[in-house]
């Protein structure tokens, strides 16, 4: 599966005969996706009443086709003439009644109950007559997959221009790197310089045998970057094969930025205060966290 972005977009219309006023009558809907970043899979719906059980399926529906993401599904309703609003008159009497026999009951002053308030009650007035049936269910599960794909087609075609780039980041650290490790030699002579002319301190200076030996070890644990340099080129191959594999790997990625992070932080400490090539190795450190940093803006989009 290729590499998809979580930003995406896309709408679906459609309408059905349905049973209305003893004939069958067309009912339009719109369904609509749209999906932004988020750090795990975030449903919201937006659905006329009465639809629960379509509510359920289709959030089932989008777990199974969408990894991550804040998705909004909208699906509107267009009714037109189908079923002209119907007044539900048993549950119209039942508030009328409740009412009235609150009052009676309370003794409070005389009043009637307000019409207008009772048809804004949910249930009062009715569209069309038996659009929430099992048809009309499975009129919009059919189109919401049309929906994912079209959503899931364009967050794959975004994802590719973010893969574009994220290649072309991984290539200018490759570089970077490749660069340091040309100038690990002379970074590791002027280490080796600098413990010279330390131990010459501490030996005219008079220092124990174990200070000198402490500062020894402490200043030969800096002489070398090998090991981050090696790190850092086995994190990009790892980066670039996830590119390869393609899939759910957002994640993963934003991990190994971290820790390639972390690498060109450990290099710039060792080689602080080294003059001559350590303050070219300095440039280059910082070169690389830059590329880490502009990666790392393309990935907080991956799925």
């Amino acid at each position: 599966m290729p590499i998809r972005s979580m930003t995406g977009f896309a709408q679906v219309r459609s309408q059905i005969a349905v049973a209305a006023n003893d004939s069958s009558e067309q009912l339009a809907f719109t369904l609509s996706l749209k999906s932004v970043n988020h750090r795990y899979l975030d449903l919201q719906m937006r659905m006329p009443s009465d639809t629960d059980g379509l509510e359920m399926k289709l959030r089932r529906l989008l777990k199974e086709r969408v990894a991550r993401g804040h998705v909004d599904l909208t699906l509107s309703i267009d009714r037109g003439t189908v079923g002209a609003m119907q007044l539900n008159k048993d549950m119209v009497a039942g508030y009328v009644r409740a009412f009235r026999d609150a009052a009676k009951e309370f003794a409070v002053v005389p009043a009637e109950p307000d019409l207008n308030a009772i048809l804004r009650m949910p249930g009062a007035l009715t569209g069309a007559v038996g659009v929430m049936d099992g048809a009309f269910e499975n009129a919009v599960l059919a189109r919401a997959e049309e929906a994912i794909v079209r959503l899931n087609e364009m967050r794959e075609e975004e994802g590719r221009g973010m893969e574009h780039e994220l290649r072309r980041r991984m290539a200018a650290l490759s570089s970077v790197t490749d660069e340091v490790a040309q100038l690990r030699s002379a970074v590791s002579r002027a280490y080796l310089e600098k413990v010279q002319s330390r131990m010459n301190e501490l030996i005219a200076g008079k220092a124990d045998a174990d200070r000198i030996l402490q500062e020894a070890a402490m200043l030969a644990e800096r002489s070398d970057i090998e090991e981050e340099l090696v790190r850092l080129k086995t994190h990009i191959r790892h980066f670039l094969g996830l590119l390869d594999t393609g899939g759910e790997v957002g994640k993963k990625l934003d991990f190994l930025l971290q820790e390639l992070n972390r690498e060109a932080n450990t290099l710039l400490s060792k080689t602080s205060g080294v003059a001559g090539e350590g303050l070219r190795i300095t440039e280059l450190g910082l070169a690389m966290k830059s590329e880490i940093e502009k990666a790392r803006e393309q990935i907080q989009n991956i799925e």
